[in-house]
């Protein structure tokens, strides 16, 4: 099982060298696309990692490439892998056009280094030694299992964190089952609604926290470039950002606890999030759909609960889970729709929820599930 412990290191003026590091590597990042579309435009060839690894060998030898020797050679071998997955990721949906390839990145907006297993050594307590420099960092926990890569990364504000990820011994979990299974349907006015008719609202704190944003936004936009309160107001509003994302993160990870808690089985509708998005925009990032799956997943496998996703083109809201009819007439605008076969009213969330449940259900084996009577009276 991978794991991936996430520990803050501690303020100080040796954070520069990272800083530093993660600079160069952009700037090596952005050589190495530049050669690849260079390449491309002459030859119509791809230069695979390998290539690019022997090249940037050489360049360090130069007098105007010796800084790049900051950047230990594992990290550079970790930038030449991404750049490779990304390109390979692109030809295999180049005649999709769904992907595109990977282009240059602004110096301050690239983000991190990675280490495997070299570069870096634990000391006791709170400490971790990369390169020739001794850090400190706020160990809230023991990292367990193996170390497989160190990750530093650093944010918006200048902080710089350090993301350990490690196999770890799968250890049965000694929770009570349930016996319970759920299926949700996502929702825009709220959030999350249960095969049991019980809706959790959306908890839009982006929305909350738009005037914060505006105004920080426009204090920005009134410094001069390059100057010290530039600076100021850019970390301003980055921090308004940060807390904005830690308000939804908090409420993804208690929610999920709580659904991984209270049942055996979670039953979800996987998303095409870019069409949502077309639709309605801003809404759908501030509520972070996709964030939350990888979250329960998370919490599933940890404590041995099931998640199942089913797919996202079967009509969970316009099928009736009574008697299977597919109202074909249904509109998004429909919140409630009567049944021509049956004659039952439906809620559209709950009768969509308790398809999902049913149909994720006899997926995976479990057998024909009966739904709860949340049907409303016709």
């Amino acid at each position: 099982m991978k794991k991936t412990f996430v520990f803050k290191l501690y303020a100080s003026k040796k954070n520069k060298k990272l800083h530093k590091q993660i600079d160069v590597a952009a700037a090596i990042y952005n050589h190495c696309i530049a050669l690849h579309k260079g390449y491309f435009k002459m030859f119509g060839k791809h230069l695979n990692k390998y290539q690019l690894q022997k090249h940037i060998t050489k360049l360090k030898r130069r007098e105007e490439y010796a800084h790049w020797a900051c950047v230990p050679s594992q990290a550079i071998q970790d930038i030449t892998d991404r750049i490779e997955r990304a390109y390979q990721l692109f030809f295999k949906h180049a005649k999709k056009g769904i992907v595109k390839p990977p282009s240059f990145k602004k110096r301050v907006k690239y983000k991190s280094i990675t280490l495997k297993q070299a570069g870096f050594k634990l000391a006791d307590g709170n400490e971790i030694k990369i390169g020739k420099k001794q850090y400190k960092f706020f160990k809230s926990r023991d990292i367990a299992g193996e170390i497989n890569t160190l990750t530093i990364k650093r944010d918006a504000l200048g902080d710089v964190y350090l993301f350990f990820a490690c196999d770890v011994e799968d250890v049965s979990s000694n929770r009570v089952m349930t016996g319970k299974k759920a299926g949700f349907d996502f929702g825009l006015k709220t959030f999350l609604t249960s095969s049991d008719g019980t809706k959790i609202d959306s908890p839009l704190f982006f929305k909350a926290g738009s005037k914060s944003i505006k105004r920080a936004s426009r204090n920005l936009s009134t410094k001069e470039k390059g100057s010290s309160n530039r600076q100021k107001a850019r970390i301003h509003l980055a921090r308004c950002h940060k807390r904005i994302g830690n308000q939804r993160k908090d409420h993804h990870f208690k929610l999920a606890q709580r659904l991984v808690k209270e049942h055996d089985c979670l039953f979800f509708e996987s998303l095409s999030l870019k069409g949502m998005q077309s639709l309605w925009g801003r809404k759908i990032n501030d509520l972070g759909f996709s964030d939350f799956l990888s979250t329960v997943k998370y919490y599933g496998e940890r404590e041995g609960v099931r998640v199942h996703l089913i797919d996202k083109f079967y009509p969970s809201s316009k099928t009736c889970h009574v008697c299977q009819n597919v109202n074909e007439k249904l509109l998004l605008s429909d919140r409630e729709w009567l049944c021509c076969a049956c004659g039952t009213m439906h809620d559209r969330d709950i009768n969509a929820a308790i398809n999902i449940k049913i149909v994720g259900a006899s997926t995976i084996g479990l057998g024909n599930v009966r739904p709860c009577n949340v049907a409303i009276s016709a």
